[in-house]
């Protein structure tokens, strides 16, 4: 685990191999997501913040592909 490189205060385990800095939640991001990258196949940051994968936002029901709710008649 490192710091993360905007707020020293936090532990994380978020490490932009690339650049090779640490990342809290809150400052989460593909520092590069429009230049190539190849630790981008395995990259947790860029898997999470642009694939849509947040566990803390997700939708649930149809609108996550999940399965619907059965209809009330």
């Amino acid at each position: 685990m490192g710091k993360c490189i905007n707020h020293p205060d936090r532990e994380t385990s978020y490490n932009c191999m690339k650049h090779n800095v640490y990342l809290c939640r809150e400052c989460l991001e593909c520092r590069d997501p429009d230049i190539y990258c190849k630790f981008r196949p395995s990259c947790p940051i860029y898997f999470i913040t642009k694939k849509g994968f947040d566990s803390s936002k997700q939708k649930s029901g149809a609108a996550a592909g999940g399965i619907p709710a059965a209809p009330q008649f």
